[in-house]
């Protein structure tokens, strides 16, 4: 594989696919909710194009994503990014997609758990100002290390901090909660340790770090055409075909597809001058 791979033209730049996911109301089960998995590719040089659908529903989500890729020109020794939230499940279908892909923890999770975090020690210090003080400098230090790509050191600090914290023996009334969350960063960022890189570098390169733009996707196409507000319910099979439409639709390829499957339609809108593609 690595020898064919060689003797192929190298393609034109990178594609970036973001995956996030969200949660709608299951229709036969009242209380369940099952998740979405939309995203958005961006080729170095091309339009973007969405993706979505049901986790659990769809049996080949990987195929799905590798022929979504392809449709945007994806060869085998495409240079790919796959950015995620870190969740065992959406990081799961960017693994074995291509030899030249690679995984990156989105940089704009890592600093809302940090954010979180910082609450707690801001608390900590009208109870036990010191502790309190030293944990908000070591919650800085963190954050500075993984911006700067030294995961492994990060990785010190943050077990130091788990160590600390359940140490602390304080009057602080969220310290359970603290000792949690604490505990989940820790498991989170070991959990995501091969998918952490020089974000720094990254950013001053002007290459994407975050899959910000993959959240405006989950709001664009799952809070309006699903209705969260409203609690739609929904059966997993109707919210995966209605994923494709909406994905199609915000592409602009909804009409193609259509034509594709009634010719007739493409003789229709030609002549009356409704085809989105005449002159």
């Amino acid at each position: 594989m690595p020898a064919r791979l060689g003797s192929l033209a190298g393609p034109d730049g990178r594609i970036v696919l973001a995956l996030d996911g969200g949660y709608v109301r299951d229709w036969r089960e009242k209380k369940r909710n099952f998740e979405l998995i939309v995203g958005r590719s961006l080729p170095e040089d091309g339009n973007p194009s969405y993706i979505g659908f049901v986790h659990g529903y769809d049996r080949k989500p990987q195929r799905r994503i590798v022929d979504h890729l392809k449709r945007q020109g994806m060869q085998a020794n495409q240079d790919l990014t796959f950015i995620t939230d870190g969740g065992e499940e959406v990081r799961s279908l960017a693994e074995l997609i291509s030899p030249c892909s690679e995984h990156v923890l989105d940089w704009f999770h890592i600093t809302m758990r940090v954010t979180v975090l910082r609450q707690y020690p801001q608390g900590l210090v009208h109870h036990d100002r010191e502790a309190g003080t030293e944990i908000l400098d070591n919650l800085g230090r963190i954050k500075w290390l993984l911006w700067h790509g030294n995961s492994f050191r990060a990785r010190e600090v943050i077990d130091d901090l788990n160590f600390d914290v359940e140490a602390l023996d304080t009057g602080y009334p969220n310290m359970r909660k603290f000792v949690t969350v604490v505990s989940e960063f820790q498991f989170y960022i070991a959990s995501n340790e091969a998918s952490l890189i020089n974000y720094g570098e990254r950013y001053r390169c002007g290459e994407r770090i975050s899959s910000a733009f993959a959240e405006a996707t989950v709001n664009a196409v799952i809070s309006k055409r699903f209705a969260k507000k409203q609690q739609m319910q929904w059966s997993p099979r109707g919210a995966h075909l209605l994923l494709q439409m909406r994905a199609q639709a915000l592409d602009g390829t909804l009409c193609d597809t259509f034509e594709t499957w009634y010719p007739g339609m493409a003789n229709d809108n030609t002549e009356r001058g409704n085809h989105p593609h005449a002159a």
